[in-house]
Parts: structure tokens; C-alpha cells; sequence
């Protein structure tokens, strides 16, 4: 027995409102796979000239002395970000969409983002304040949320330090706007101070002679303003005075050591010495009398 198979109907006898639709189907499948991969193409190459835009900005300003260093890397991001922008716009025209229609819909995307990413936009308005006020600068040493050490980076959403031990600190920059900022090394000047105690027998006058005297020869010691020598307490087995001197910012923790250093080998030359600590005095442990008690007499 034969088998029968199943035979469709040809194209030519389909009726006529069939084969314009199939016309149209087929010619909108071949131009919506053809603008899909245009539009993969697209993405890929903005992706890749925004990176490329990105370094190349960033050599480019790198080597500029007219741009402020925190500036640096938020204009090279921002360059990327507006390639970026600029290839999503040519992706969506590609599909057909309008202008005024992606407008509306960013609107709309943005004004929801911003209510659900309330605290993430509050750190990127302090991160434009930061960079507007400029309570400190990229490679300033700062003190900020219980951190001490040098900036490098000022971001929209946080601030990356690193201290001095070689920690890395990234701190949301709500934190940092809304807290107190403490910068080391904006001035070009600080004042050290520092106690020197010796033994309460030494004559004041010439304590201080010695130290004022020492730091007089310390070059790194600026002499406007004058470095003092304070009696700052009178103990029962020393005297306590505060130095207080002034140094350049630049090279503050090695001169503060040695100017101590220098202070210490000027009071041994002078022969001050230091207080003698007193040891208490030793009390014997007490134990009863060997006398018996003498009874008591009672009244008649």
C-alpha cells in the first residue's frame, strides 16, 4: 500500500491577503534581526570607544597642570558616561523610538529610581558638594568618620583614604559631608606640643634656657612664632613643662621626633635629670601583742 503524504498548499494558490501578510511578516523579521544585530554592534563599539574615550581623557588631563587632581577622574568617568549615553540614544532610534518619548520615559525611570535610591542620591549630592567646597583635595591627609589618612579618590558615592598603616578606607560621602572633616595638611604651618618632666629639685630658669636654647638652633623650628617653654605642673617629685614650637606641615612627624630627640640630649649635656621615682615606704605587717589584756574591773 502507498503511503499518502501530506502536501500543503503552494504560495501561488494562497489567497492574496495571506501572501501580502507573509510578504510583510518575512520583511519585518529580516529588518528586525537585521537592526538587532546592528544595535549588538552598536553596543559593543560605544562600549568600547567609551572606555577608549575614558583612558585616553584621563592621559590626556593627567598630564595637565591647569586641572585640579580630585576633578581628574570624575571628568575622565564623565566622558565615558556621555559616549555611553549617545550609543544608547542611537541603539533606541534604531528600533524606531522617539525623542521626546525616551525623554518622558527617563523622566519617569529617574523620578522612581531617586524615591527608591534616596540614601545612594544623598551620597551623590555630598559627593558634588565635596567637589564644589573642596574641604580637602586628593592627596591631603584628613580625618573623617574616626579614619586618618591620605585621599585618593573623591567619587559621586564615596571617598577612598588610605591611612597611614596602609589601609584602605572607602567611606560613603554622607558620612563625610554630614561629620566633621579635620584637614592635616591644608595649612603649611603647625604647632607641636610636647611634655618634658624633670625632677623637682632642678632650677626652672634653667630648664627652660636649655630647651629655648636648643630649639634655637633647631633649623626646622620656625622662629615666628617663637617657641615657649610653659611650667605646666609642679608634682611632688617633678616639674612638668609643655614645649610648644612651630614646624613646617610638610615633614611634621620627623621633625616633631627629632626636635623631642634634640630636647632630651640638651637636658642630659645641661645635667638636669630626670624626676627619681620614690619607692613607698615598706610598712610591717601588724601582729597582735604578746601582753595578755588586763581584764577590765566591774563596778560594785
Amino acid at each position: 500500500m502507498a503511503l499518502h503524504t501530506p502536501s500543503f498548499p503552494a504560495v501561488a494558490a494562497m489567497p492574496g491577503d495571506v501572501k501580502d501578510a507573509l510578504t510583510a511578516l518575512t520583511v519585518m523579521m529580516v529588518n528586525g534581526v537585521w537592526n538587532f544585530l546592528i544595535a549588538i554592534l552598536t553596543l559593543i563599539a560605544g562600549w568600547l570607544v567609551a572606555r577608549w574615550v575614558g583612558r585616553w581623557v584621563q592621559e590626556l588631563i593627567g598630564r595637565s597642570h591647569y586641572v585640579d587632581d580630585t576633578l581628574k577622574p570624575l571628568i575622565a568617568n564623565f566622558a565615558g558616561y556621555v559616549i555611553l549615553a549617545v550609543t544608547v540614544v542611537a541603539v533606541l532610534s534604531q528600533f524606531g523610538v522617539q525623542t521626546t518619548s525616551l525623554i518622558a520615559l527617563l523622566g519617569a525611570a529617574g523620578l522612581a529610581v531617586g524615591l527608591a535610591l534616596q540614601g545612594t542620591l544623598s551620597n551623590v549630592a555630598s559627593g558634588v558638594l565635596l567637589l564644589i567646597l573642596r574641604p580637602f583635595r586628593v592627596y591631603e591627609k584628613i580625618k573623617v568618620a574616626d579614619a586618618l589618612g591620605t585621599v585618593r579618590e573623591i567619587g559621586l558615592f564615596r571617598t577612598d583614604i588610605v591611612t597611614d598603616d596602609g589601609t584602605y578606607v572607602s567611606i560613603p560621602n554622607t558620612t563625610i559631608f554630614s561629620g566633621a572633616i579635620v584637614n592635616v595638611s591644608r595649612e603649611s604651618r603647625r604647632r607641636t606640643n610636647f611634655t618634658v618632666e624633670v625632677d623637682r629639685t632642678e632650677d626652672i630658669d634653667a630648664v627652660q634656657k636649655a630647651i629655648l636654647e636648643c630649639l634655637g638652633r633647631e633649623t626646622r623650628v620656625l622662629k615666628v612664632p617663637a617657641p615657649i617653654v610653659e611650667v605646666d605642673g609642679l608634682g611632688p617629685i617633678s616639674t612638668t613643662l609643655t614645649v610648644r614650637v612651630w614646624v613646617e606641615n610638610h615633614d611634621f612627624v620627623a621633625t616633631l621626633s627629632d626636635v623631642k630627640k634634640r630636647v632630651r640630649q640638651a637636658l642630659q649635656s645641661a645635667d638636669i635629670n630626670a624626676p627619681v621615682p620614690v619607692a613607698p615606704p615598706a610598712v610591717a605587717p601588724w601582729t597582735p601583742s604578746a601582753e595578755p589584756a588586763r581584764e577590765s574591773k566591774k563596778p560594785n
